[in-house]
């Protein structure tokens, strides 16, 4: 292929998630803008102020990166696991793909894009919602950090998307990784405290967690201090996706999963 033919094959991938992602957007963005705001609520108004202060700021600005960070994993992971399970048995336009001359890697691309647009758009929305709950004000500097991890855990998370619509036999396979393992991660991964302030077992428990690293780069963005130094957490995310990225090139390769 040529160079325009696998920009026209990227550009036509992603025009059709784009339009789908918007044409339903009650379905895909306002969901976890409705949740943000519940966690906003009780968290702000009314667990806030008996907490007290984390890090040196209330409560309510502590945990405001972990839930933008949230709602950029589970809809980036959803929107590509989702898309690709859908064309591969409901539309079967993964057929058309297969049998062009598409290299692995466009499809890779065309596929997880609309995943990153999506958390992004999601998290800019849910951090929007944010700032008018807590009159959060960010400087260029910070915004940059802040844009910098989004993309990257929303690049992560498209490609483990990716994978679970490459092996998913039925719309319960897509469904139990988020349910059973992404969310629990989420959880214990550092949006609602900080590892100083757990045992030493549950300390060493959160250290194996890779959300919490990236959580903690987010939140370094936001508050100008994590509970582990950034290198590691940058490092972590560029190791996740040079992964993801060979076990998606590969399985796609192979057409495991594929062809049914």
């Amino acid at each position: 292929m040529t160079p325009q033919q696998k920009w026209i094959s990227f550009y036509t991938m992603l025009r059709k998630d784009v339009v789908r992602m918007f044409r339903i957007w009650v379905q895909t963005f306002l969901p976890s803008v409705i949740t943000s705001s519940l966690y906003f609520f009780v968290f702000g108004k009314v667990l806030g102020p008996r907490i007290g202060e984390v890090h040196g700021v209330d409560y309510m600005t502590f945990v405001i990166p972990g839930l933008v960070m949230l709602a950029i994993v589970t809809n980036s992971y959803a929107n590509t696991s989702f898309v690709f399970f859908q064309s591969k048995f409901f539309a079967r336009s993964i057929d058309e793909i297969l049998v062009s001359p598409t290299p692995p890697w466009v499809m890779i691309a065309g596929y997880i894009s609309g995943g990153v647009l999506r958390g992004v758009i999601v998290g800019t929305l849910v951090l929007i919602v944010a700032m008018l709950f807590t009159g959060l004000t960010l400087t260029i500097s910070s915004l940059a950090i802040i844009f910098f991890f989004a993309v990257l855990a929303a690049l992560v998370f498209s490609l483990a998307g990716l994978v679970n619509g490459i092996y998913a036999k039925s719309i319960d396979g897509i469904n139990i990784v988020p349910t059973f393992v992404l969310t629990p991660l989420i959880y214990l991964g550092g949006v609602f405290y900080s590892v100083d302030a757990l045992p030493g077992w549950w300390q060493t428990i959160t250290y194996a967690n890779p959300l919490f690293y990236i959580i903690n780069g987010f939140r370094y963005g936001f508050l100008g201090a994590s509970d582990v130094p950034q290198w590691i957490s940058v490092a972590l995310l560029l190791t996740l996706i040079a992964v993801l990225c060979t076990i998606n090139w590969f399985l796609i390769r192979k057409g495991l999963g594929l062809r049914q």
